[in-house]
């Protein structure tokens, strides 16, 4: 603000005579004047790493250095590494810590080291010593690495630190690297590391056996045979889901935590990001027969994701059959996501004739008897028209074209997951 008394010439002279005044004593010419240049850190070395065996050790390129007028004195590098992978060896100045999981991140384990060496302007430097290894399970891995100019410290909710009896780690210079990039007291990426293994996903189906009326069990496995565990890389998103659909002439009275879009297909999660090596996942439905449907079967199959890691396709896919004892059908049983008209469909006596089999709305309604999927017939007692999008109402089972029961399941969202934990002595 400007005091009473004084004009804003008067105090646009004295700025001006103050401003050169500084120029000539700083001997600097008129015009700009920049901050000068700062010393920071840049990382390099982040490219993919693939091909990795399990069971092997391998060092991961990392090199950073400073870029600026001044050599810093004291750097902390830190790597987080997910569970499959591993220290070979722990360097005396260097603390290890576990990372548990939580809030659907994977467990991991961080290495953190404190270099007290002066590092020059403009010179790249490698840690030497800090070699990592991959488990037998070992597929999809990242190494998170982080340079600073302080220690940085680590996950809250980490156990340790413990420090490491190998020699210590030093620096060293590497010739002929250049660094690029502009500079900063702290630098971090995330580097995939991609492990030359396979997992096998595998489902199995179910043979069910009951009469009219009755109330069945199926159980649906999906079972991860490995070797490896599979690691999403995308946040919140899983590697496969399980795609289920039941005999027709069956009505879903209770399902599992999985989402049921309208043709009649459940969506079933496998894990929240990953599935572990040797999990199996069970997916359990009650099913009332409502009745028979000659040559009817319904089906589990994964969905169409890519999965390059599973070689072994033949075992992507299971029947699930039903056996009904005595033949015969009941009365409409309104289950949950039919149509639910009432009346018998399939009734003795020609059910869909004109006239009807006398049940309250006609017998001969197309849209379906109720059950999941809905299934019905037209005029014919028994009969499986797809009315409604029943894809397993033919008996065809997963020879169904797929992309049609991928696209049903994705436009239904997300469910509940059902995960099995890792082991408690490797968190």
């Amino acid at each position: 603000m400007l005091r009473s008394g004084h004009s804003l010439r008067t105090l646009r002279s004295a700025v001006g005579v103050i401003g050169a005044a500084a120029l000539i004593t700083l001997g600097a010419a008129p015009g700009a004047v920049a901050d000068p240049p700062k010393t920071g850190l840049v990382l390099g070395g982040t490219a993919p790493i693939s091909g990795v065996k399990p069971g092997s050790t391998f060092a991961a390129p990392i090199t950073f250095g400073t870029v600026g007028p001044e050599a810093m004195e004291k750097v902390w590098l830190s790597y987080i590494v997910t569970t499959e992978l591993d220290y070979a060896d722990v360097p005396s100045n260097c603390v290890r810590w576990t990372i548990g999981s939580y809030d659907e991140m994977v467990p991991r384990t961080q290495l953190t080291c404190e270099f007290d060496q002066v590092m020059e302007p403009g010179v790249v430097y490698a840690p030497e010593k800090l070699t990592l290894k991959a488990s037998e399970r070992a597929l999809y891995e990242y190494l998170d690495v982080a340079v600073g100019s302080w220690d940085f410290g680590t996950d809250e909710g980490a156990r340790g630190p413990v420090r490491g009896t190998a020699p210590a780690a030093k620096l060293v210079e590497q010739s002929g690297s250049v660094l690029t990039g502009k500079g900063a007291m702290y630098a971090e990426a995330r580097v995939r590391v991609a492990a030359a293994n396979t997992a096998d996903f595998q489902l199995s189906g179910a043979e069910l056996k009951g009469r009219v009326g009755e109330t069945v069990e199926a159980r649906v496995k999906f079972t991860n045979a490995g070797p490896g565990w599979v690691l999403y890389h995308a946040r919140s998103e899983e590697p496969t889901r399980v795609l289920i659909k039941m005999p027709a002439g069956t009505t879903v009275v209770k399902a599992p935590h999985c989402k049921s879009p309208s043709a009649g297909i459940y969506s079933c999660h496998t894990g929240q990001g990953w599935v572990e090596e040797g999990q199996v996942n069970t997916y359990s439905f009650k099913l009332k027969i409502d009745k028979a449907v000659p040559g009817a079967k319904g089906w589990a199959i994964l969905n169409a994701d890519p999965r390059p890691y599973d070689v072994n396709k033949a075992n992507d896919k299971a029947d699930i059959l039903l056996d009904v004892v005595g033949g015969g059908s009941t009365g409409g049983s309104g289950s949950t996501g039919g149509n639910g008209s009432t009346g018998g469909s399939g009734s003795t006596g020609g059910s869909g004739s004109t006239g009807g089999s006398g049940s309250t709305g006609g017998s001969g309604t197309t849209g379906g008897s109720g059950t999941t999927g809905g299934s019905s017939a037209t005029g014919s007692s028994g009969g499986t028209s797809t009315t409604g999008g029943d894809l397993a109402a033919t008996g065809s089972g997963p020879a169904l074209p797929i992309a049609g029961a991928a696209a049903a399941a994705v436009a239904a969202g997300a469910g509940a997951v059902l995960v099995v934990r890792r082991r408690a002595a490797r968190q």
